[in-house]
């Protein structure tokens, strides 16, 4: 599949938001959080310095996926960043597009000179799980786990950007 990923644009808000929405409420509820990072990406993520990865092929945006400042400091001496709402076009999974997302999104994060990458998801979405496990994420054991704000993650994992 040929596809090219780009920085976010304003033009993207909706491609972004239509792409979170149908994985969020095929499986779980929007939460507060969702609705805000989804109805105005450009604030809640970016002006508060995130990014986010646009994936697009010939047509249409086919992918997503950001970086956010965490909402928890685990106050060990690293840089951390969040990664979330990664999400791909139904049409398009299977073909690539999420690990590409990660590998960008992970790249932008070193050379901002993060150290390390922390996510959450539900271990219910197996798929992605995987992938992450597939590139580089480890889950945190009972002892390692942070405070969430939300109510479907039940799942963390961290990336090391410094090995």
């Amino acid at each position: 599949m040929n596809f090219r990923i780009r920085h976010f644009v304003k033009a993207d808000t909706a491609a972004f938001a239509d792409l979170n929405r149908r994985w969020i409420e095929q499986y779980f509820d929007l939460e507060d959080s969702d609705r805000a990072q989804l109805s105005d990406p450009q604030c809640a993520i970016i002006d508060q310095g995130g990014v986010i990865g646009i994936a697009e092929d010939s047509t249409s945006v086919i992918g997503c996926g950001a970086l956010v400042l965490p909402h928890h400091d685990p106050d060990d001496g690293l840089r951390w960043i969040e990664l979330i709402k990664l999400a791909t076009d139904p049409a398009a999974q299977g073909k690539g597009v999420g690990g590409r997302l990660i590998d960008w999104l992970c790249a932008d994060a070193a050379a901002r000179g993060y150290d390390a990458v922390w996510l959450e998801t539900n271990a219910s979405l197996s798929s992605a799980t995987r992938l992450y496990e597939r590139k580089g994420f480890r889950p945190l054991s009972s002892a390692e786990l942070w405070p969430t704000p939300y109510a479907r993650c039940n799942l963390q994992m961290v990336r090391n950007l410094t090995n």
